[in-house]
């Protein structure tokens, strides 16, 4: 009598392909919340960023002149309220500003995502006209 040849996996082959399904699966899940921790973390640098830039900018269009000292503020962006710090410094040269904005999501500046530093030029007025043609007069920041 012929004895009938099984066909199939024995409980151990299976138990081994599980084995090495899970360990498999289990990379995969860590990076993808690596991935999408990542990504998070980008989007709240690139907001934070923004409200740098726009801060800097604020200077550039009201064409201030800011005291040297340091100004703590919060701003509402992406539907999220930011903080930031925005330290102003003398430079060597008279008509410039140094200005450093950080930004983060809590008014503790160790906490800060994103710190930019720019300058700002003084504009003397032009008596008669608002405006200047000279690009060189022309307040405007310089990041770093």
């Amino acid at each position: 009598m012929r004895h009938a040849r099984h066909t199939g996996f024995t409980l151990v082959e299976v138990l081994v392909a599980l084995a090495v399904l899970a360990i498999a699966l289990a990379g995969i899940m860590r990076v993808t919340s690596q991935a999408i921790s990542t990504s998070y973390t980008l989007r709240e640098r690139n907001l934070a960023l923004w409200v740098a830039q726009n801060r800097l900018v604020m200077h550039q269009l009201k064409r201030d002149w800011p005291d040297t000292d340091t100004v703590d503020g919060d701003a509402e962006m992406a539907g999220g309220k930011w903080f930031w710090r925005e330290q102003v410094s003398a430079t060597p040269q008279k008509d410039m500003r140094r200005i450093e904005i950080s930004v983060g999501r809590t008014a503790d500046s160790k906490d800060s995502l994103v710190n930019l530093a720019g300058y700002l030029r003084r504009v003397a007025p032009t008596s008669g006209s608002t405006t200047t043609s000279n690009p060189a007069t022309k307040s405007g920041p310089i990041q770093e």
